[in-house]
C-alpha cells in the first residue's frame, strides 16, 4: 500500500481524483517506449531481490511523471514517499525523510531541479553509497555522524531538464523523457475517465477533447470535467461533440487548445514586438506573466506545433502562428 506524505500543493488537484491514475503499466495509456524499459528494468530489479536503480523521469507539466512514480511502487510492491523539491529548504529536512524510508522504498521528488544546492549535496552520498553525513553540535565542538540508510530508489521528476546540477543528473541510473501524446491516446484517455464517471459520452466527443488538450493527459481530464459540467445543466448528462463545441468555445479553447493565455502569448510577440524575435524577460513584462511560467508552461506546446522559434535573438511568430490568428505579416528586416 503507497503512503503519500509531504506533499506539495501543485499536486493537490491529481490527488484528488487519484481514482484517475492508473496503478501498473498495463493500465498506463501511452509512452510505449519508456513502460517497456520501465518493465524491464523492474522485472530484473525483483528477480534479483534489488532496489531499482534510480529513476529521473523529465518532460512537460501533466505528461503523467507523477503517476509513473506511483506505478513503479505498486509493480515493485513498496511504499512510496512523496516530496517536492521546494518544500525540502534544510538539510535536515532531507535527512528526516531518508531516515524515515524502509528497504526498498521509492522517495518521489518533483520538480527537483528546484532543491537547494546544499540540500542537493546530502542526495549525493545517499544514491550511490545509502548514507548520510549528519553534522551535530556547532563551531569547534560540530562533528560529523554518518548514518546508513536502507537502500532505496529515488524518483525525481523535473520539467526543466537542463536545470539540473551534471554531479546529480549523473547519478540517475534511468532517464526517461515523457513525449506528448497522440489524439489517439488522449481520446482513449479521455474514454476511460468517462468510464470511471459513468458518464455517457459520445465516440466524437472524445475525439474533440483529445483535440484540444494540447498533448496532455492532466488536460484532457481537465477539459473532460468541465463539459460534463456543461452536459449536466445543459445535456441530461450526456456529452455529445455538438456539447463540447459549446462548453469548450465558451471555455475560450481553441480547436488546437490553445486558451486566452496561449492567444495572449503570441499577440504579444506579434503586435507589441511585430513577430519578434523578442527576449523573454521584454515578452513577459509585455504580457503581465513569469517568465518561468511562458518557458513551462506556453511555449513547450507552441513549440512543438511550430508556432514560434527560440532563435538566439530572442522569439518568434511563425508562419503559422499568424494563420491561425488570422493576423497578416508586418515586414521587417531583421
Amino acid at each position: 500500500m503507497n503512503e503519500n506524505v509531504f506533499t506539495d500543493e501543485t499536486m493537490t488537484e491529481d490527488i484528488e481524483n487519484h481514482s484517475l491514475r492508473p496503478k501498473y503499466l498495463t493500465e498506463y495509456i501511452g509512452q510505449s517506449e519508456v513502460k517497456e524499459m520501465m518493465n524491464i528494468f523492474i522485472t530484473a530489479a525483483k528477480r534479483r531481490n534489488e532496489s531499482l536503480d534510480h529513476v529521473l523521469l523529465y518532460g512537460p507539466p501533466g505528461l503523467g511523471k507523477t503517476t509513473m512514480a506511483n506505478i513503479i511502487a505498486n509493480e515493485i510492491g513498496v511504499n512510496i514517499k512523496v516530496t517536492s523539491g521546494p518544500s525540502i529548504e534544510r538539510s535536515g529536512d532531507l535527512a528526516v525523510i531518508l531516515t524515515s524510508l524502509e528497504p526498498g522504498d521509492i522517495l518521489f521528488i518533483d520538480e527537483i531541479h528546484r532543491l537547494p544546492r546544499i540540500v542537493e549535496e546530502i542526495l549525493y552520498p545517499a544514491m550511490e553509497d545509502f548514507v548520510i553525513d549528519i553534522v551535530v553540535g556547532h563551531d569547534a565542538t560540530s562533528k560529523s555522524i554518518r548514518v546508513e540508510l536502507p537502500p532505496f530508489t529515488l524518483v525525481g521528476a523535473t520539467t526543466r531538464f537542463g536545470d539540473l546540477s551534471a554531479p546529480l543528473r549523473d547519478r540517475f541510473g534511468v532517464v526517461h523523457k515523457l513525449n506528448y501524446y497522440s489524439e489517439d491516446e488522449l481520446t482513449e484517455i479521455c474514454a476511460r475517465t468517462a468510464r470511471i464517471y459513468e458518464t455517457t459520452i459520445h465516440e466524437d466527443a472524445t475525439t474533440e477533447i483529445a483535440r484540444r488538450s494540447r498533448g496532455t493527459p492532466r488536460i484532457t481530464n481537465r477539459l473532460f470535467r468541465r463539459v460534463r459540467d456543461f452536459a449536466d445543466v445543459l445535456n441530461d448528462g450526456v456529452i455529445s461533440k455538438k456539447m463540447c463545441e459549446i462548453a469548450l468555445d465558451k471555455l475560450h479553447i481553441d480547436h488546437l487548445g490553445l486558451d486566452a493565455k496561449d492567444h495572449a502569448y503570441l499577440l504579444g510577440i506579434i503586435d507589441n514586438f511585430e513577430g519578434g524575435p523578442v527576449g523573454l524577460e521584454s515578452l513577459a513584462a509585455s504580457i503581465g506573466e513569469e517568465p518561468t511560467t511562458i518557458e513551462d508552461v506556453y511555449e513547450p506546446y507552441l513549440l512543438q506545433i511550430g508556432f514560434i522559434k527560440r532563435t538566439p535573438r530572442g522569439r518568434v511568430a511563425t508562419d503559422k502562428a499568424y494563420k491561425h490568428l488570422k493576423k497578416k505579416h508586418n515586414m521587417r528586416l531583421f
